[in-house]
């Protein structure tokens, strides 16, 4: 039975900036934060790791307090944003979502560095969400290998029993994707409709690569 899990920004969806948007916002109207500065990296990344590292860079104490303030304000303003920014469904994914979703025998679930609601926000407004019946987040994890360790986890009490690593495929458009699947012993694929391109992909040693999913022929063979 194969496992798929996907990330969210950059593989299925790109949302024009919405969340990074969404998140600069939220310093300015919970903490005063008129001078944003750009040296925090988001590409790959769990968002209370992003928030953390925002609230340090702007002279905020990042405590749990604080940090917890940041995601709400954040989750206020990411439907707005998106809808300000528009964004896209990346090239091929309505497609492959949709001859998975009537596949007998295949999970589809959700490994991204979103919070849980954030997540939901951006791919219910992609109408997307409904697809994937478990996944991990970053609501609770710096290291987005741990995120991987709890989906592989929620994999496990979805189907209701232990699963094989080897059975489960990491769908991502980062390096850190192709490192997390390899942390639970899980087939990494890279695919370059996000900031990173075949080349630098290729570099991380992914399993199968692609410049987008619009052919998902090889994936569909990979998978029986």
């Amino acid at each position: 039975m194969p496992i798929i899990l996907f990330d969210i920004d950059g593989t299925l969806v790109r949302t024009g900036g919405a969340g990074k948007f969404a998140m600069e916002l939220a310093l300015t109207t919970a903490f005063g934060v008129t001078e944003l500065r750009d040296e925090v990296k988001y590409s790959g990344r769990t968002d209370v790791a992003i928030s953390r590292d925002l609230l340090r860079v702007h002279g905020v104490d990042p405590t749990l307090e604080n940090q917890t303030k940041l995601r709400d304000e954040y989750l206020s303003h990411l439907p707005g944003s998106l809808m300000s920014k528009g964004g896209e469904v990346c090239p091929g994914v309505p497609e492959l979502l949709a001859s998975l979703a009537g596949k007998s025998g295949v999970v589809l679930g959700l490994l991204t560095g979103n919070v849980r609601a954030g997540a939901q926000h951006k791919l219910g407004y992609f109408q997307l969400w409904d697809f994937f019946r478990c996944g991990g987040f970053g609501d609770d994890h710096y290291d987005r290998d741990d995120v991987a360790r709890s989906a592989l986890a929620g994999a496990r009490a979805h189907v209701g029993r232990d699963v094989d690593p080897s059975d489960v495929w990491v769908i991502g458009d980062t390096p850190l994707d192709v490192s997390c699947a390899r942390a639970i012993g899980a087939n990494a694929v890279a695919v370059a409709t996000g900031w990173h391109s075949v080349e630098e992909l290729a570099g991380c040693a992914p399993d199968l690569i692609f410049s987008n999913l619009s052919d998902h022929s090889e994936l569909l063979a990979a998978w029986g």
